[in-house]
């Protein structure tokens, strides 16, 4: 998912953060979050980027095919690589942010927060 300038301001909180949960959407990058919005989204497991180049925005067709690499490597304060594959067959790399702490990421990889409580209260 793809969004603007503090993106998620006015949403229901959770319920905002839980819908593209349940839509399958694995991550959202904008140019901004809304304070709380990216927090909740990080809870859900949907990895939560903003663009370094705020430009970039603006490099993304509808009809792209993402990837996001480095996940393998993720770690606090080191930008994530975004792959724009566009029909024409050409592509666009460019760098995304993140603001995860190590224990976020932990949520990340377990595809939400509750999944991680559960695996550790087994």
């Amino acid at each position: 998912m793809v969004g603007d300038e503090n993106y998620g301001e006015g949403s229901s909180r959770e319920h905002a953060a839980m819908e593209p949960r349940h839509l399958n959407v694995k991550a959202v990058i904008v140019r901004s979050f809304a304070r709380i919005h990216e927090t909740n989204l990080k809870k859900q497991g949907v990895l939560a980027l903003t663009f370094i180049n705020k430009d970039d925005y603006n490099k993304i067709r509808e009809d792209d095919k993402i990837d996001i690499t480095g996940l393998k490597d993720f770690a606090p304060s080191k930008p994530l690589q975004v792959i724009l594959h566009h029909t024409d067959g050409t592509k666009e790399n460019i760098s995304a942010n993140h603001s995860y702490n190590e224990a976020q990421i932990e949520w990340f990889k377990a595809g939400g927060a509750l999944n991680l409580i559960r695996r550790q209260n087994r």
